[in-house]
């Protein structure tokens, strides 16, 4: 996300670095290109002229002039410009007190918004909710259909009302049985999916605004298309005038290059954008956090999220178990497709590369199958489990049957367990030195690159 951008913004910033002083004549330059960058990103010109306003009043302070490393101290200030930008804290959900928490999700169609109703839904579960879904998606054909496929997916039931097996088209209706069935079936969340339309029309609003009338909602969230750019600012500017929402829910980051919305939005409308949906998948959904972003933007990674990702795969017990397993040499390739399973469990591969400090810029432009691992998948599934636990045993004849029963050829087979023999060597390696107190401090890590919300500029 945000590669044009990022990119532009990097060759602004670099036009400083290694200059012994900072003057007025080469921050007017910077400014210029900054500016550039951010219209080209199709920013808010309004944003994009506050943010550089900001920059190089801060930055031609007599602090700033005088210092040795005018480079850093330079990509500091337009990291805490854009970290204020997109909102200077990450704002949560609105919790009820008492339960059932009511979440009315609003936005045009096309947007995504009902794949992100169960995209929440899966979030909270994960949190230890027990969310209901409100089909109050009344009038799209299949629009509840595809709702309850999704529910399924993550394991949450859906709510709808049918006379004679035809969807009754009254949204207030659903969504205000829906609370009451909540409360029925001690469901502590309840999210409501109402009617998107092409553009901004009068009865849209009219029913939504009824809706909030008959459920008093925790929580409005306004779903958007990043990828529109300024429409969807004025879109949600239109939206939260009728409606006054909670927050925003960016859509599609993962295709928007340039990043125009999430610049503009929180200034424009001045309302937090609470979540980013970076991917088709159920779990590409992640809580908008400023600082992070800004980081992200900027080419610094996002260590902190890297880290939580992982920790959703893994506890203390499980990462015990396979360090163990490791240093004892009896890590075989079971293990392996278990580790796999929990990498693709973290997210895509491109979102994930893009959080590691300098690995993302330099990847940017490698077309990442999201589908690789399913071969190795595939191979490894087709051995039995003897096989499995036991590689050394995978003769001539054995690889064969492999390679047919998964679709590929010997040499793939052969290749497999070639880098999986590799792997086991250096994990072994990487594993003595960590018994020897080698191994580096997570937390120092951690806070050299912005970790846990602290300056990613220390000193």
């Amino acid at each position: 996300m945000f590669e044009s951008l990022s990119d532009k913004l990097d060759s602004a910033l670099k036009s400083v670095t290694g200059q012994g002083r900072i003057n007025e004549l080469n921050i007017a330059e910077t400014m210029r290109e900054i500016r550039r960058a951010l219209l080209n990103a199709d920013v808010n010109y309004k944003v994009a002229r506050d943010i550089t306003d900001r920059v190089k009043e801060k930055a031609t302070g007599d602090e700033v002039l005088q210092s040795v490393t005018p480079g850093e101290q330079l990509t500091k200030i337009v990291y805490d410009e854009l970290t204020r930008v997109l909102g200077g804290e990450h704002v949560g959900l609105n919790m009820a007190d008492h339960p059932p928490t009511v979440i009315l999700v609003a936005g045009l169609q096309g947007s995504g918004k009902t794949t992100f109703v169960a995209k929440l839904a899966k979030h909270l579960r994960s949190k230890g909710h027990a969310p209901l879904l409100a089909a109050a998606d009344v009038y799209r054909p299949a629009a509840v259909d595809q709702l309850r496929t999704l529910a399924d997916q993550v394991g949450v039931p859906v709510y709808s009302v049918e006379d004679d097996g035809q969807i009754v088209q009254d949204a207030v209706r659903v969504a205000d049985e829906a609370v009451a069935h909540a409360k029925q079936k001690a469901r502590d969340v309840v999210i409501i999916d109402t009617a998107g339309r092409m553009h901004v029309d009068e009865a849209m609003m009219k029913e939504v605004a009824d809706i909030k009338g008959a459920v008093d909602p925790n929580e409005i969230l306004f779903v958007v298309d990043s990828m529109t750019g300024q429409d969807a600012v004025n879109t949600a500017k239109e939206f939260n005038e009728q409606l006054d929402f909670d927050g925003v829910v960016l859509t599609k980051l993962d295709g928007d290059t340039r990043g125009g919305a999430a610049l503009s939005i929180r200034t424009v409308v001045e309302k937090p954008i609470k979540f980013a949906s970076t991917g088709e998948k159920l779990d590409a959904l992640s809580e908008f956090y400023p600082d992070r972003m800004a980081q992200r933007i900027l080419g610094m990674g996002d260590v902190v999220s890297f880290v939580e990702r992982a920790q959703e795969q893994y506890d203390e017990e499980q990462a015990q178990q396979l360090k163990q397993k490791i240093k004892s040499d009896d890590f075989d390739l079971q293990d392996f497709y278990d580790q796999l399973q929990r990498i693709q469990n973290m997210g895509s591969m491109k979102d994930l590369i893009g959080m590691i400090p300098g690995v993302g810029s330099q990847m940017k432009d490698l077309d990442l199958d999201e589908d690789a691992f399913k071969h190795i998948e595939a191979m490894i599934l087709s051995m039995t489990p003897e096989e499995r636990s036991n590689p050394q045993i995978l003769n001539g004849t054995r690889r064969r049957r492999i390679a047919k029963g998964s679709g590929v050829e010997v040499r793939d087979v052969n290749q497999l367990i070639k880098q999986f023999r590799d792997m086991k060597k250096m994990m072994k390696t990487m594993s003595k030195l960590t018994g020897q107190g080698r191994s580096m401090n997570l937390k120092k890590l951690m806070g050299r690159f912005g970790g846990g919300g602290s300056n990613p500029f220390p000193g």
